[in-house]
């Protein structure tokens, strides 16, 4: 017996931007349709009822999903039978072909890569409609490109999502439509595009403050030599590659002081109404996993879920944190992408995959709202270049083919060498070794803008960011974090003035000058008043401002602005 039709009528009401897209799918009637929208957003939702849309009005008879993971293709499954659309989860490319039962299958990018001719017949036999949930995989190797377009040519229909920038590389997407600009390059073209912005002003998704954690840390080469460095400073790659592999060591104490800081901010927004939120750490590699887990029982006292590999456990023990109301998951790369968890609400990014591609993945693990008001915090290391990719949340990216490609991220080449042994000639193994590492809170990204001062773990004025309340909306967390750097601030000022009026030789001397420190977080602080005022004139996004004066004065985020690039900015800001 064939599986029956799913009713429309069932379907659970659609967002604004599902149903533009929806109208504007059903308009074009064309073979090929691309939707970009942001983690959080629904695309699952919009598949699944363009799907019952072609299946009700007879332009395909099956249904075919290709996912990332094998976790996803579970996922998948489960959201369509929620809404009457039957797909087999469990189809190998032995089957064949799916039972009657179902409407289609759910198979992997690589399942399709190693055998596309098995999907091009099956895609053959019945009209097809072929979801490409995160296109951008299709790009991973040219085998799994040239196996999906083998595989769903034939496809009556071909609908291609993805929420995250798409790939840096020159490898096309398949069935992607590119154009070429007016500087000769092609681009990738989406036919729909839902971003963070609009979300976040819809209130799709949680607004996301970063807490950045510098600190000073300390290691000894391959070659012996014992270095110190600050996180966050600038320095050369390879260094900065050292000191933060050398803070991400789950010996030092750069882990726990983190751990313990981001558990604080967990138990304020379950205290504030998310009585079920849920923390996250991402780390590197397995070995990494396992001792973060036993750091995460040391500092709160419950053990942590732990998902070690794409396996059939992991999906499990995935869905059953999901479920539950544990505190803390450590994971491995594997829930960076897709997986549904929406009580995740404070994470620990302590992994060295930096691209824009798989940042963006793993921060749409926490912008999943459930209702008004909530918020995500996650904590990183001290970085440059991921102090740019928190600064750029709102950035959309398309795929460029053809252009100069600028190193996007470490994507852990210069973390592998840094951590790479090397056998000395004589018995003396050289090889490099993490000594030590403290974390301070270096400070806040929120909509493009730094706010705070350096503030030691542990610290009143660490407490302070830590307990911002969890249910406000994003108004109110930028007021909120510009009136705690002014009153840090005015802190920081009032010691400066007893300490100086305490000798009373002291008092005739001229004040010492500003570090370069303290002069960057007093421009830092100029520049985001500034901004602010022209929010409130202007009704813009503050993170729109922020890159039209990068966009005039060129530079990076103010996150990582140079004291000449933030005077800049001001003498902009202040003519616009």
């Amino acid at each position: 017996m064939a599986a029956r039709l799913p009713a429309i009528e069932t379907f659970p009401a659609l967002r604004a931007w599902q149903r533009k897209a929806l109208v504007e799918y059903l308009r074009r009637r064309s073979e090929d349709f691309t939707a970009v929208a942001t983690p959080g957003a629904g695309k699952t939702t919009f598949a699944l009822r363009i799907a019952a849309e072609l299946l009700a009005d007879g332009t395909v008879e099956a249904v075919t999903v290709v996912a990332p993971t094998e976790h996803l293709k579970t996922q998948w499954a489960a959201s369509a039978a929620r809404v009457g659309i039957q797909l087999d989860a469990a189809f190998r490319n032995a089957d064949l072909h799916s039972s009657a039962d179902f409407h289609g299958a759910v198979v992997t990018y690589a399942q399709v890569g190693m055998a596309p001719q098995v999907h091009r017949r099956r895609t053959m036999t019945r009209r097809t409609l072929v979801i490409l949930d995160e296109i951008h995989h299709a790009g991973d190797s040219r085998s799994w490109g040239d196996g999906v377009k083998a595989a769903f040519e034939p496809a009556v229909r071909r609908l291609m999502l993805t929420g995250t920038p798409f790939r840096s590389d020159d490898n096309p997407i398949p069935f992607v439509s590119y154009e070429r600009g007016d500087d000769g390059l092609l681009r990738s073209r989406a036919d729909s595009v839902y971003g963070y912005s609009d979300a976040l002003r819809d209130g799709v998704v949680r607004p996301v403050l970063f807490l950045a954690y510098s600190g000073e840390t300390r290691w000894r080469t391959n070659a012996g030599e014992e270095l110190a460095a600050r996180l966050g400073e600038p320095m050369t790659q390879d260094l900065i590659a050292q000191a933060w592999r050398t803070a991400l060591d789950p010996a030092g104490d750069w882990m726990p002081q983190v751990l313990r800081a981001a558990d604080a901010r967990l138990t304020v927004l379950r205290e504030a109404g998310m009585s079920d939120a849920g923390g996250l750490v991402i780390a590197s590699d397995q070995q990494a996993a396992r001792a973060y887990a036993k750091l995460v029982e040391q500092v709160t006292g419950e053990r942590a879920a732990v998902v070690l590999s794409d396996d059939v456990g992991a999906s499990a023990r995935i869905a059953s944190f999901a479920a539950s109301e544990q505190r803390w998951l450590v994971a491995v790369r594997m829930v960076s992408e897709g997986v549904d968890i929406p009580r995740l609400a404070v994470g620990v990014y302590a992994t060295s995959a930096s691209t824009p591609l798989y940042f963006a993945q793993a921060i749409g693990r926490f912008v999943r709202a459930r209702r008004p008001g909530e918020t995500a915090s996650v904590f990183l290391p001290s970085v440059p270049h991921l102090l740019g990719l928190a600064s750029e949340m709102e950035a959309e990216r398309d795929h460029v083919l053809g252009k100069p490609k600028d190193r996007e991220g470490f994507d852990d080449d210069l973390l592998e060498r840094a951590q790479r042994d090397e056998q000395a000639s004589g018995e003396l193994e050289k090889r490099f070794a993490a000594l030590s590492a403290t974390a301070e809170l270096d400070q806040v990204i929120f909509d493009g803008a730094s706010f705070g001062t350096a503030a030691q773990a542990g610290t009143p004025e660490e407490e302070e960011y830590l307990g911002l309340p969890g249910l406000l909306s994003p108004d109110q967390v930028a007021l909120l974090l510009s009136k705690r750097q002014a009153e840090q601030l005015a802190a920081q000022r009032r010691k400066a003035a007893a300490r100086s009026a305490e000798p009373a030789a002291d008092a005739a001397q001229p004040a010492a000058p500003m570090s370069a420190a303290q002069r960057r977080v007093a421009l830092r602080r100029q520049l985001n008043a500034l901004v602010a005022a022209r929010h409130h004139r202007t009704g813009q996004p503050h993170g729109k401002i922020h890159a039209e004066l990068r966009r005039l004065c060129g530079g990076p985020p103010s996150a990582q602005a140079t004291i000449e690039q933030l005077e800049e900015r001001i003498a902009t800001v202040q003519t616009l």
